[in-house]
């Protein structure tokens, strides 16, 4: 597996103008980009810091992956995930990561924000943290 750098950090938040506005008026921060991936049931607003991106997570609808993160944080946010951009691919990574035990949540990479390439290693597997392997497939 080889990982060029964290691509991004997922925040999971509550209310996504709030929280844009804290990152903007607090942090100083801007907000570059806004969407919603609709199969994924959330909405997303990126920032950047220096070579990575923070990017905040609203559900759209109860049963989405953010909303049950809140919810099981009390209502809260926080740190969701932590997404590493793969230089030999989310396939090979995926594959390996499987050969070496790992529980997938994806078999297959699949698309998410900003167009990448996306998949999704379990907590279980991973020492507890949620993990999101990334490329970008224009690269």
């Amino acid at each position: 597996m080889n990982i060029s750098h964290i691509e991004h950090v997922g925040i999971a938040v509550p209310n996504l103008q709030e929280a844009i506005a804290f990152y903007e008026n607090v942090l100083g921060l801007k907000c570059f980009a806004i969407e919603e991936v609709a199969d994924q049931k959330v909405r997303t607003a990126f920032f950047k810091v220096g070579q990575t991106k923070i990017e905040l997570l609203e559900g759209t609808a109860p049963e989405s992956a953010i909303c049950k993160f809140i919810e099981k944080n009390g209502g809260r946010g926080g740190i969701q995930h932590i997404a590493f951009a793969m230089e030999d691919g989310v396939a090979n990574a995926l594959a390996e990561a499987s050969e070496k035990g790992c529980q997938l949540i994806d078999k297959a990479p699949r698309k998410g924000a900003e167009g990448l390439n996306i998949a999704f290693l379990h907590p279980k597997s991973t020492c507890g943290a949620l993990l999101e392997l990334c490329e970008d497939p224009n690269k």
